[in-house]
């Protein structure tokens, strides 16, 4: 069963240099109450992971505004300008991964395989220092998995044993982060009893979910 906590409390397990995985894209699906949390805990010297880097005040990006993230491993930044800066001016490591590798290697980390062979990146700078492997004529990087110490991820439902049922394109990168976190921490709009969400209806099985964190009424998405 997973545990109820609530977001001071799970802002607080957050050490300097652990790497947190935040799912969402562009705001949508992103667990923004567990984010402003973390803001307020002030945490320094993290790394994070997430297909975007969102806004400079909003998601995943305020983490990155507030001087609490030392680097990050994403897809896209074109909408968090002082990241650009910082990536400019040599004051912030990225790791860019293309969006589809990047879910791959964290379903990868997630199911436990020790990587995934992708054509992307083949015969440019992506492709240095990894393994190759070339099958049917063609050539495959080695892309091997992402893991994290926190998944933070957000889904619409929850029940008490912390299965979880997303809405819309919260699926883009939530179900993946909440299999490849050492610790995943759910945030979510409603808690409901066992047997509440239909076995069929369950996207992400309560086995991946260590902490359930209520989402405040009221709050803006």
């Amino acid at each position: 069963m997973a545990k109820i906590i609530t977001g001071i409390e799970a802002a607080a397990m957050v050490k300097p240099k652990d790497r947190i995985m935040i799912g969402g894209f562009l705001v949508v699906g992103a667990p923004t109450h567990l984010i402003d949390c973390m803001v307020k805990r002030g945490t320094e010297d993290l790394h994070l992971i997430g297909i975007s880097t969102d806004y400079d005040q909003r998601g995943f990006g305020r983490l990155i505004t507030s001087g609490q993230c030392r680097s990050v491993s994403l897809s896209y930044i074109g909408t968090h300008k002082l990241c650009m800066d910082l990536f400019t001016r040599g004051e912030m490591k990225i790791e860019f991964v293309p969006q589809g590798v990047l879910q791959e290697r964290i379903r990868a980390a997630g199911a436990g395989l020790g990587g995934v062979f992708s054509p992307v990146g083949v015969g440019t700078q992506v492709a240095e220092g990894k393994e190759t492997l070339v099958e049917d004529g063609k050539t495959y990087l080695l892309e091997k998995p992402m893991h994290a110490d926190f998944a933070f991820i957000r889904a619409h439902k929850a029940d008490k044993y912390g299965n979880l049922r997303y809405r819309g394109t919260a699926m883009n990168s939530n179900p993946p982060m909440a299999m490849a976190g050492k610790i995943t921490i759910c945030e979510v709009d409603e808690i409901v009893e066992p047997g509440e969400i239909a076995p069929e209806d369950v996207h992400t099985p309560g086995i991946f979910v260590n902490y359930l964190v209520k989402r405040p009424e009221g709050m803006e998405e």
